[in-house]
């Protein structure tokens, strides 16, 4: 890319899970990277379907401009909270009676916290010790000591009645029946896309409130501070990550990540073994 396109600061949104982090832990390179942007007056912003309960300060240490988080359902701002979306009342009760009628492990995701059925614990430790195996680390990283488990069920309280919770998200790890048939009876108002943990295969998914998408949140940042589409600066991997990578001006898609988030990239970029958030930016010029 020519210098004369790196003359107007880029706003630049990252994933984490699979672009920035590798199962919660961030290469050295990509912390340094993002510092040298912002250095440079470019604006960087966490965007993940994480719940904000669910990032830690190892993740924001690098520093940040805002986050977005629940892949879209909450946006930040310098401490000002410009959107927090969740799931009526209503609605939210009858996922979580229809998700306990068919004994899927589930977790409900809202930004205060994680919510999980008393016992699901040990049932998810069962199914996602396997999928982590030899990937808690690797020379070149931060936070080597981060267990990908314990990163997801840290946050998690536990309770007998999960009807009354308040959550914008769902992640399901675990179902005895293919996900998108139990989708069928809840209409229109919910939406289900697969799992970033692959391994998993179709019984696991997330499950998000129609029309919330990773591009809103982005849009809602926009709005705030009169940026320019062409400006917007995305890279991500997962399916949750396909809106995002569309309405950017540039999308740049981690180079194993989902097939239809490849297919809708402008560019491509190693993933955070390979420290591909740093070569993404030194291949845009925004590093010096």
């Amino acid at each position: 890319m020519s210098s004369q396109q790196t003359d107007r600061p880029r706003a630049i949104f990252l994933d984490i899970d699979g672009t920035y982090a590798d199962h919660g832990v961030v290469p050295d390179a990509h912390v340094e990277a993002v510092r040298a942007v912002r250095r440079q007056g470019h604006l960087v912003f966490v965007c993940t379907g994480r719940p904000l309960s669910m990032v830690p300060e190892h993740i924001l240490g690098a520093g940040f401009d805002g986050v977005i988080t629940g892949a879209g359902a909450r946006v930040e701002l310098d401490g000002e909270v410009l959107k927090d979306t969740r799931f009526s009342q209503d609605l939210a009760a009858r996922i979580v009676d229809t998700l306990d009628a068919h004994d899927v492990a589930y977790i409900l995701e809202a930004p205060e916290a994680l919510h999980g059925r008393t016992g699901v614990d040990e049932r998810l430790r069962r199914v996602l010790t396997p999928v982590f195996a030899g990937r808690s680390g690797h020379d070149g990283v931060l936070s080597t000591d981060v267990d990908p488990v314990e990163d997801i069920l840290g946050p998690v309280q536990y309770s007998d009645d999960l009807r009354h919770a308040s959550f914008a998200k769902i992640s399901c790890f675990d179902s005895p029946v293919p996900l998108t048939r139990l989708m069928a009876g809840l209409g229109p108002d919910v939406g289900l896309i697969p799992s970033s943990l692959s391994a998993l295969g179709d019984t696991a998914g997330e499950i998000f409130m129609a029309g919330t998408h990773k591009a809103v949140g982005i849009q809602v940042v926009e709005k705030r501070l009169g940026l320019k589409r062409e400006d917007i600066v995305a890279i991500g991997d997962s399916a949750n990550d396909i809106e995002m990578l569309e309405y950017a001006g540039i999308g740049i898609a981690v180079e194993d990540g989902h097939p239809k988030v490849l297919a809708v990239a402008d560019r491509f970029t190693p993933g955070p073994a390979g420290n591909g958030v740093a070569l993404a930016f030194a291949g845009l010029g925004l590093l010096n």
